[in-house]
């Protein structure tokens, strides 16, 4: 016979659409300054590129919809929350969480108004142009029709005021209401916040699944080396941003099929530092890619160890990169190109190939095509390129 579930009565008297309410972004701005609105640990770190800001701002200055809301997990039991980092330094928040709020969604976009608030050396670029009504990105000095957003939203007004003043175009009557009125628009537009309360781990990154990932699971990658923060080690800020940084800086974006490629690829790129290093005498040779990340074994390593091994790859990358350049290559069209030549020069432990080696490499990146390959053979490829480039030897 059925019966009615135990906790029916309890679920369907919890109504957390009654815990909403709105904040102004200079209220979560200060709140953010205080240390009062937190990230949990897991929190992968910056992602926005300088046009994203560019995005958010004019969608908040023209934008006839209101900016999506935010979600907060709001400690009150000091035992059931996880670790938590200050925004921008990602710094591990210490002594008692209870009242602190957590930021399960919105992290992107208040960084981006929190720079902006504190004048961030990252925004000196971005402004307000007058004349268009807009903000750009500038790529040339200032024009005195322009204000830097970082000024124009800054938290300070007398900084505010000074800069409006010392310019002859911004300090005309008219034109300092006009920026003025930008700027009052801002500070008290409304955001609104969606709050739960004592949410443990679990039930945390189970909110955060749903709201960031369309229902997939936050990564191990994410989970195991968002703890290795506790050690000193921040591998996001340290190591992922670096490595995605000196890709988009190419122009080469599309490299990163999906946004979980943006850690997953990095991550993979460390297997043959790790093997160079701490297991010199293997041959098995793990292929970097995605589905060979190695964050059990990386995670359990000392942070002088881990540091090692990362900045060996990033020196790595940028010599995969010289190598394509000096051999007038075409650009990489997929990772592995680069990851699998990283790879080489790794376990070479020299950026200075060999004549007969640069050859070989020269030859397999214009043959390669990794379209629809599976990853048996992405394996079996890479083994037999280091096998091909370590021990075959110019003819005497």
């Amino acid at each position: 016979m059925a019966t009615i579930e135990k906790n029916l009565f309890k679920k369907a008297a919890l109504n957390p659409t009654q815990k909403t309410h709105s904040q102004s972004m200079e209220t979560l701005c200060e709140e953010i300054e205080m240390e009062n609105v937190v990230l949990p640990v897991y929190q992968t770190g910056l992602r926005w590129t300088k046009q994203k800001y560019v995005d958010l701002y004019e969608f908040m200055f023209s934008g006839k919809a209101p900016v999506a809301p935010i979600s907060m997990n709001v400690i009150k039991d000091d035992k059931k929350a996880i670790e938590q980092v200050s925004f921008i330094d990602r710094k591990l928040i210490t002594g008692n969480l209870v009242g602190k709020s957590s930021i399960t969604d919105g992290q992107q976009r208040l960084t981006c108004l929190y720079k902006a608030y504190t004048n961030d050396p990252d925004l000196e670029n971005i402004v307000f142009d007058i004349s268009k009504g807009k903000f750009i990105l500038i790529k040339s000095k200032i024009k005195n029709y322009q204000i830097p957003v970082g000024i124009l939203l800054n938290k300070d007004i007398n900084t505010f005021y000074e800069y409006i003043n010392s310019n002859s175009f911004l300090k005309k009557d008219l034109t300092k209401d006009a920026v003025l009125s930008v700027r009052k628009k801002f500070l008290g537009y409304s955001f609104v916040v969606n709050w739960a309360e004592d949410l443990n781990e679990d039930e945390q990154i189970e909110w955060f699944e749903k709201l960031n990932n369309a229902g997939t699971q936050v990564s191990r990658l994410q989970m195991k080396f968002s703890k290795m923060l506790v050690k000193g080690l921040d591998i996001y800020p340290q190591y992922v941003v670096p490595y995605v940084e000196r890709i988009y800086s190419r122009g080469l974006n599309k490299l990163f099929k999906t946004k979980a490629t943006e850690t997953s690829f990095p991550i993979a790129a460390l297997n043959p530092a790790y093997e160079v290093l701490i297991t010199p005498n293997s041959i098995n040779y793990t292929s970097p890619i995605p589905s060979n990340t190695n964050e059990d074994q990386l995670a359990s390593l000392d942070i002088t160890q881990l540091r090692q091994i990362i900045e060996i790859t990033l020196e790595a990358l940028d010599s995969a990169f010289m190598f394509i350049e000096q051999e007038k290559l075409r650009k990489p069209v997929r990772m592995e190109q680069l990851t699998y030549i990283m790879g080489v020069i790794i376990h070479n432990k020299s950026e200075e190939l060999e004549k007969y080696q640069r050859e070989i490499l020269v030859k397999w990146y214009k043959t390669v095509n990794f379209i629809n390959m599976p990853n048996t053979e992405k394996r079996t490829l890479y083994r037999e390129l280091l096998q091909d480039t370590l021990a075959v030897k110019p003819l005497v």
